[in-house]
């Protein structure tokens, strides 16, 4: 039962059109279409003949009427599959067409042999006209079998239903004159069916090749624009990368007729810093918020990048380019100045912005991105969280800093930069006791330049972090064996964010032997108000070394109780600013006054900067305040000048003389 069971099912299969692979099916019809005219040709030419052989013998229904009708047929069916060989089809149509050639074909097949074999037997044809027929009947069905190739089941009942009635007709006929013929017509249909067969089979795997062929092109093209997408995008925030930027803006840029194109270059402030004191896991998902945000307000048109770790741009291709510039930059500062969310924590950056627009003279595209970078660079340079749009005076700034920070590179390597100190004297001994060590560059070859111009640039390029501790060994070394000197060193900002900055201090201490005791280090309060987790940890491991913290510029900002009390402080140090009007106005020496005792109360020492005057220093001690600095003790000087200046310790300073 399963073996019959299994015959009929391959039977079946053998003797319908296969459903089952659009592919092959798309590929038989376009082969079918194009030869199944010529099928029904070749039987309306074969039938013609032998009507034309047996017009004159037996009755016209048998000998002229009924070739008539399929040869009619035949061209209307011919006439049909031209025009439909000439139209695209969809797959479903192309299956209905072949599944009713497959059922014609036996019809057709049996209604041609029934024809031959009736005529033969009663159309009263001489030897040579019956000859014919048995030639027809053996050629028609070769060729039928031949177009038919392609529809394997068509080709199957044309053989089976043509030559089984044929070899056993002819096999008999007329005392087996023919029977050579029937058994080579049998034989040839055996061939015929092999050949069918392999055929059909071979088409099949070119089919199937093709189709392989066609799938590996079109996986090694989604590869091929993948690895191209991929090498124009960035992976971590799904933005274009740099090399896509720079192509769309070369587009942009192209051409006399192209649109004014403007380029917005945004760098972001505080990122390294919430990179260093929550991971890389935090900054990378800021990295996906930022992109985020800038998108929502990125004008229409535009492209945004991410052009480095954290920096983005976009190009803005209008005619009013410059002003949807401007409105997109002025969007990304007021939506980055704002608190940010990561999980639980609420993490605060902000935004350095440059502008560029090729209005004003039509530079190329990677001018225009340089001109971009230098506005960028500027507002970075002058306080960050600002907007620039480029001027060329730029260029010539961006150059001057450029060389000085080639020059301090130099002069880092060559011994070009000097230590000098500056005295702090006690409110109450009305000595020295402390010094605060004070970088200079004195052997500039191109000229002596001011600390405020070349340690911003140190701490933009990097180089703060050698340039401190390089103030911070030397005084080591310089005050080692003055014991009854205490030393105070100015960190910046940019060496707070340094994650190897406290263990460089404590290998300072280490290599040189100075007491930790004796060192003080002064830190600014905005790094403490943008940066309280790293500043927190920096501060709390240096007190574990024993290293005092001072407070530096006190009244100059913001700093609350509560930022005194959560950091500890060792001292506070006061501005100038307060200093300057503690005699002068009565408020100012009240607050002065005030913040004194409240220091005192946490337990902080105070050192006033910036006296100038013996009434000042007179306020100031009365008010308690532990430490004096200012011109009215002494300029900075160097090692050799200070040492000279405090040999006698019981001398009495220039404010007591008098």
């Amino acid at each position: 039962m399963i073996l019959k069971n299994s015959l009929i099912r391959k039977l079946h299969y053998l003797f319908s059109v296969p459903t089952d692979d659009v592919e092959l099916i798309r590929a038989q019809f376009r082969a079918f279409a194009r030869q199944i005219p010529l099928l029904y040709f070749i039987l309306a030419t074969n039938a013609l003949a032998v009507m034309f052989t047996f017009a004159k013998f037996g009755h016209p229904w048998l000998s002229v009427y009924a070739p008539s009708a399929l040869c009619g047929l035949c061209l209307l069916r011919g006439v049909a599959w031209w025009r439909i060989g000439r139209s695209q089809v969809p797959d479903d149509i192309a299956i209905r067409h072949m599944q009713r050639t497959n059922r014609l074909a036996f019809f057709i097949a049996v209604a041609f042999t029934a024809w031959g074999l009736s005529l033969y037997t009663y159309g009263e044809g001489d030897a040579y006209a019956k000859a014919q027929i048995v030639f027809f009947l053996a050629l028609t069905m070769i060729s039928c079998n031949f177009c038919l190739m392609h529809l394997r089941s068509a080709a199957l009942n044309v053989t089976l239903v043509g030559v089984a009635p044929f070899s056993l007709f002819f096999f008999f006929a007329d005392d087996g004159h023919f029977r050579a013929a029937a058994v080579n017509l049998a034989l040839a249909a055996v061939g015929m069916i092999a050949i069918l067969m392999i055929y059909y089979r071979d088409f099949a795997h070119l089919v199937a090749s093709r189709r392989s062929l066609l799938e590996k092109q079109a996986e090694t093209q989604r590869l091929s624009d993948e690895n191209s997408r991929l090498a124009n995008m960035d992976a971590l925030s799904g933005l274009p990368n740099r090399r896509a930027l720079m192509t769309r803006l070369d587009q942009c840029s192209r051409g006399a007729g192209a649109p004014p194109t403007a380029v917005v270059y945004i760098d972001l402030d505080g990122f390294k810093d919430v990179n260093d004191t929550y991971g890389h896991s935090t900054g990378d998902r800021l990295i996906d918020i930022v992109a985020k945000e800038l998108l929502r307000v990125l004008p229409e048109g535009a492209m945004l990048a991410r052009v480095g770790g954290d920096e983005f741009a976009a190009v803005v291709s209008a005619a009013d380019a410059e002003r949807a510039a401007r409105a997109f930059a002025s969007g990304a500062l007021t939506v980055l100045a704002r608190p940010i969310r990561i999980g639980d924590r609420a993490v605060q950056i902000g935004a350095s912005v440059g502008v560029c627009c090729t209005e004003a003279d039509g530079c190329d595209a990677q001018e225009l991105f340089r001109r971009a970078d230098i506005a960028m660079y500027h507002v970075k340079a002058n306080g960050k969280s600002g907007m620039r749009i480029y001027t060329p005076d730029l260029d010539l700034e961006r150059q001057r800093q450029q060389d000085i920070e080639d020059q301090l590179r130099r002069a880092l390597r060559a011994d070009e930069l000097d230590v000098v100190y500056q005295p702090i004297v006690g409110a109450a001994e009305n000595r020295v006791v402390a010094v605060e060590a004070l970088v200079r560059w004195p052997r500039r070859p191109e000229g002596e330049l001011t600390p405020d111009q070349f340690v911003p640039v140190a701490e933009r390029s990097g180089l703060i972090n050698q340039l401190g501790l390089f103030v911070l060994r030397r005084a080591c070394e310089d005050f080692l064996d003055v014991e009854a000197i205490k030393v105070a060193v100015n960190v910046s900002p940019a060496q707070f964010r340094d994650p190897d900055f406290e263990r460089a201090v404590m290998r300072t201490l280490l290599e040189t032997g100075f007491s930790s005791a004796r060192l003080e280090l002064e830190v600014t309060e905005g790094y403490l108000i943008d940066h309280p987790q790293r500043a927190a940890a920096v501060i709390a491991f240096l007190k574990t070394l024993g290293v005092a913290v001072a407070l530096d510029d006190f009244g100059a900002g913001y700093t609350s109780i509560a930022y005194l009390r959560k950091y500890g402080f060792d001292r506070i140090k006061l501005d100038k600013s307060l200093v300057d009007r503690v005699t002068i106005e009565k408020s100012t020496g009240v607050l002065v006054a005030g913040a004194i005792h409240m220091a005192n109360a946490l337990d902080m020492a105070v050192t006033a900067e910036g006296v100038e005057t013996e009434e000042q220093a007179y306020v100031l001690g009365l008010a308690g305040c532990q430490r004096l600095q200012g011109f009215l003790f002494g300029r900075p000087m160097p090692l050799g000048a200070f040492l000279a200046m405090a040999a006698d310790a019981s001398a009495p300073t220039a404010a007591s003389a008098a």
